[in-house]
């Protein structure tokens, strides 16, 4: 539940939103209906030029899958920013302070993307506002450059991000580890909130940085919902937070937020374009980018996030009923822990009843009409209805039913 106290905090932005007040029965975006009653355009079928299929999005919000799309209130902020100049530092200035001033932090800043936030939050910690180091990196002569890093329980690719930097990672599973691992050239704390294998816990952390003098960092790129965790750990006393902008936010694909400290993203600012001679020069943000995050987290923080979760479940139960007609079939309702952390269905079947691997009807999901992605496996199906347009979630259902019944035995 969301507490009064932050209620409070982030209402105030409720005069700028009051026309998206109305919310899709079936998707929960609170699109107003201004929004909901315009045509829609007549695009050309661009995709279909280049010999490419859109599916159904039956499993989340996954980068490889374009993540999320955006509400039309978000469309609307990039389409107007397409249409106007501004100067790139000042639309960040502005843009920080509304989304803070949402989320309830102390500063946050626009990136491309949760990696982003990472190579550049980093940066900052280490250079502060020297310029001179700045244009430095990735060489980090004279400059605190250890990472300690708690251990994820498999090889994680995102902590590639903190490397950009030059700076060297010291993975610690212990308390003892940890307290072995700090030195004069540690320069900050960091989890992988959805990967922490260590036995020390993300709250411990964030205190030992603050008992030590040494900056914390949290990236939390997939970890909303809920709505509180954007608030949870700068709350817990993280100095820096990351989140990626287009998977539950709902904002373009390619941006990101850091979170925190404002002289620790003022710092990280200085590696970020549009300055040049620098490692985050290709990090590049446009106007778009920034004004369509802004709105996108100002919707996110308003929108009745309660009844939107009882559509998903609701959603779900529709979909359990319909497959569970095939004889053989069992579903299981679920949530995961924490990236994409919504009602989900796992879908298993008796291979003696229903002659068709889990594989086998994943593919036949995609190759079909309209094509469907799924969380298959070769155990099972799994399926989440979030990031469906309406009437898409009973088209899912049938499908997945069609294919299992026509593999009865």
């Amino acid at each position: 539940m969301i507490s009064r106290r932050r209620l409070v905090r982030y209402l105030s932005s409720l005069p700028f939103l009051g026309g998206w007040a109305g919310a899709n029965l079936l998707t929960g975006d609170a699109s107003g209906a201004t929004a909901a009653a315009r045509a829609a355009p007549d695009y050309r079928n661009y995709f279909q030029e280049m010999g490419l299929r859109p599916f159904i999005n039956a499993h989340g919000t996954i980068t490889a899958l374009s993540g999320s799309r955006m509400p039309p209130e978000v469309q609307d902020a990039w389409n107007y920013a397409t249409r106007h100049y501004v100067n790139l530092d000042a639309i960040q200035d502005k843009a920080g302070e509304r989304i803070a001033k949402a989320i309830g932090c102390e500063y946050a800043t626009v990136t491309s993307g949760a990696f982003s936030a990472m190579t550049l939050g980093l940066a900052g910690v280490m250079c502060g506002m020297d310029e001179e180091k700045v244009r430095q990196l990735p060489n980090t002569d004279g400059l605190k450059d250890e990472v300690i890093v708690l251990k994820p329980p498999h090889p994680v690719g995102y902590v590639h991000a903190l490397k950009n930097t030059g700076a060297t990672l010291i993975e610690v599973e212990t308390h003892q580890e940890l307290e072995d691992a700090i030195s004069e050239k540690t320069a900050m704390l960091f989890v992988l909130n959805a990967y922490n294998g260590s036995e020390i816990e993300r709250e411990e952390l964030a205190a030992i940085g603050k008992e030590r003098g040494i900056p914390t960092f949290n990236d939390c790129a997939a970890d909303v919902p809920p709505v509180e965790n954007l608030w949870k750990y700068t709350d817990m006393g993280y100095d820096l937070v990351a989140f990626s902008g287009g998977k539950g936010i709902r904002g373009p694909q390619s941006a990101g937020l850091l979170l925190g400290r404002r002289d620790l993203i003022e710092a990280a600012r200085l590696h970020a374009p549009p300055r040049g001679a620098t490692i985050g020069r290709g990090m590049k943000v446009n106007k778009e980018e920034v004004l369509a995050m802004m709105v996108a987290v100002e919707r996110y923080v308003n929108i009745d996030h309660e009844a939107q979760w009882g559509r998903w479940e609701s959603q779900i139960q529709h979909v359990a009923d319909v497959v569970e007609a095939v004889p053989g079939v069992e579903t299981e309702y679920y949530v995961p822990d924490i990236a994409n952390h919504v009602p989900s269905l796992r879908i298993t079947w008796d291979p003696e009843r229903v002659k068709i691997t889990p594989s086998e009807a994943d593919a036949q999901l995609k190759q079909g009409h309209p094509s469907i992605e799924t969380g298959g496996g070769s155990e099972d199906l799994s399926v989440a209805t979030w990031m469906m347009r309406p009437g898409e979630v009973n088209i899912v259902a049938q499908r997945i039913h069609d294919v299992l019944q026509e593999a009865t035995a």
